[in-house]
């Protein structure tokens, strides 16, 4: 059999569901994925909730009503998640992609779920407790813009409120702390420095402000060195960064590489046959198709939870 290539769910399983939402994370478990990855934000009364825009989207979400009457803030859309509370926040209908105009490549495939709500982190937690997917591990994102002070928490407040909320629901051992602002993981390397922390990286975040001060021109612009520098275990590129000259130097420094969002199974293959450790994408269907021609080990699906009352037992 080949070696080991993880398997990770993004936003749960973003081409099949509803994005960060429980049903999409609730699919992506029932596929099978050695992963999953969500994001993460905190709201104006420090509730942590699920949405991957620091602003709620008009894609994503479509207002409701407003959570009291005569509520100034309303409506919600378009507002910063910081400075709207978590009882406004649900509100808000997640479960039916709106794109603006042009093409959506997930509209065709994602099932639409009127009605669905915004999570809490504390909801998912619940919700992977309730499945015992225990050999699932939670890569949590943490949503962070260091250009944008005025949309982003202090991020060292931001990962202990994180790692509390993962503490509270025993969940700590088997999570992954993930973000573009590298401030994030270095923090998580020094609160929780065995955990696996996941620094990501695209075009546009390749400057110090997102590299917590670091300037790659100081490491001869090799990121994967940057990566290792602020304290990550893992470096996760934009899958149009990963070469072979990119896989030599994070094989030299023993670092894995694990790449979003990959799609195309071919694609895949191609990244897969370089050397990364795993691959992130919206169709964990797609990939699994891939990994069981290839012989790679797939992750067990998980069975949903037997209904409360039925006397039926799942061990």
């Amino acid at each position: 059999m080949a070696g080991q290539v993880e398997l990770h769910g993004h936003r749960g399983a973003r081409g099949l569901r509803p994005e960060n939402t429980l049903p999409g994370l609730a699919h992506a478990l029932e596929l099978g994925v050695d992963a999953l990855e969500f994001d993460v934000a905190l709201t104006a009364d420090r509730r942590l909730v699920l949405t991957h825009d620091l602003t709620v989207s008009a894609v994503t979400s479509a207002d409701t009503r407003p959570a009291v009457p005569g509520d100034e803030d309303y409506p919600y859309v378009g507002r910063p998640i910081r400075a709207l509370r978590l009882a406004q926040l649900r509100m808000l209908d997640v479960g039916v992609r709106r794109p603006a105009a042009g093409a959506d490549a997930f509209t065709p495939t994602q099932l639409p779920l009127p009605g669905t709500r915004m999570p809490t982190l504390s909801s998912v937690l619940g919700l992977v407790n309730a499945y015992d997917a225990d050999g699932v591990r939670l890569h949590v994102e943490l949503k962070s813009d260091p250009t944008r002070p005025d949309l982003t928490p202090d991020p060292r407040e931001f990962t202990e409120l994180v790692l509390a909320e993962l503490d509270r629901h025993g969940r700590l051992a088997g999570s992954a702390l993930l973000s573009f602002d590298w401030r994030i993981v270095a923090a998580a390397h020094e609160f929780v420095p065995d955990n696996p922390r996941f620094a990501l990286l695209e075009k546009a975040t390749r400057h110090s402000v997102w590299l917590n001060g670091l300037d790659p021109r100081d490491f001869d612009e090799d990121m994967v060195a940057v990566a290792q520098a602020v304290g990550a275990t893992t470096y996760s590129p934009d899958r149009v960064l990963v070469d072979a000259r990119l896989m030599a130097a994070a094989t030299a420094r023993a670092m894995p590489v694990v790449v979003w969002t990959v799609n195309d199974p071919e694609e895949a293959g191609r990244l897969i046959d370089l050397g990364v450790s795993g691959i992130v994408t919206d169709y964990p269907d797609r990939m699994r198709e891939l990994w069981a021609r290839r012989g790679l080990a797939l992750p067990a699906p998980v069975l949903r939870p037997s209904p409360v009352g039925s006397g039926a037992s799942r061990r």
